[in-house]
């Protein structure tokens, strides 16, 4: 990273300098703007920093940090209980899932920072005016609907989604539906917002609770009542020997997640996925208007 940045709100002193660390990130949008606002952090506490955000996939990313490649990404809360940890039944309270994932991912060298409130699980979404005729607020509301009327509910999918135990088949279960087979289409997830929004081919779709095409394509999502879905609260994770020597981490990124929700995760996504932004520069904008960096 070569951006010239100064402390802001954080790093005053610049008690990085000497730290050579590496971030990494997942390869969506989300992620990247994440592991770029930990990279410009470091890089403005005077540590040299190694951009190798966007690895393909989860798996990647989490082994780069496991085996110390790299030092610092985002990760999510759901993921690393049943995706890492191998565990079949997320935790409710997301407080209790991150110290959950924290206590566990400690034996693997892994340490969790705390979380920011920015949840980016699964949701169902439907467009406003579908949502005119139908009101649904919730998935409870969609299952009453189903069972009504078998016909009016039409989902469009991911392959991966429809046939998960924690994804449309569990949904189903947990929420006494059953959607039948013809009603469901799988597509690719970027379609499934067009999809939603502009033709009449599903009533609702797979989504992401921070993603910006929510906003963007004027969708309203459906409340987990339930709480079927695991939370995905982001939360820094770092390698535990970075951290053993350089302690101040922790002070510089805390107040990151404390200011990161949901809805700004929201506004950030979009500026990526639909007005074309480049991720670095998102982030970077975004920590100076804040006040966490300054530019140089």
């Amino acid at each position: 990273m070569v951006d010239d940045v100064a402390p802001g709100s954080v790093g005053n002193g610049e008690p990085l300098k000497g730290a050579s660390l590496t971030v990494a990130s997942k390869n969506f949008s989300e992620n990247i703007i994440l592991g770029q606002m930990i990279g410009l952090i470091f890089k403005a506490a005077g540590a040299e920093v190694l951009d190798r955000t966007n690895l393909p996939g989860s798996i990647s990313a989490r082994q780069a940090i496991v085996g110390g490649d790299a030092d610092a990404m985002y990760d999510y809360t759901g993921t690393g209980w049943i995706t890492y940890l191998g565990h079949q039944k997320p935790i409710v309270s997301p407080q209790a899932q991150w110290q959950a994932v924290h206590n566990e991912d400690l034996k693997n060298g892994v340490t969790w920072l705390p979380q920011s409130t920015l949840n980016n699980t699964y949701t169902l979404a439907i467009s406003k005016k579908n949502n005119a005729k139908y009101h649904l607020k919730t998935m409870s509301d969609m299952a009453a609907l189903s069972r009504k009327d078998p016909s009016a509910v039409t989902v469009c999918v991911e392959n991966e989604f429809a046939s998960r135990e924690d994804g449309l088949t569990g949904m189903e279960e947990a929420y006494g539906m059953k959607i039948p087979a013809a009603n469901i289409k799988k597509m690719d997830a970027g379609i499934i917002y067009t999809q939603v929004s502009k033709s009449n081919s599903c009533l609702l779709g797979e989504a992401y609770t921070t993603d910006g095409r929510i906003k963007a394509m004027d969708l309203d999502t459906l409340a987990d009542n339930k709480h079927f879905f695991p939370n995905y609260n982001a939360a820094p994770v770092i390698h535990s020997r970075t951290i053993e020597k350089w302690p101040v981490i922790a002070s510089l990124l805390n107040p990151l997640s404390a200011r990161l929700t949901t809805q700004i995760a929201q506004d950030l996504n979009a500026k990526v996925d639909v007005d074309g932004e480049d991720p670095h520069k998102v982030a970077k904008d975004w920590l100076i208007q804040e006040g966490f960096i300054k530019k140089g």
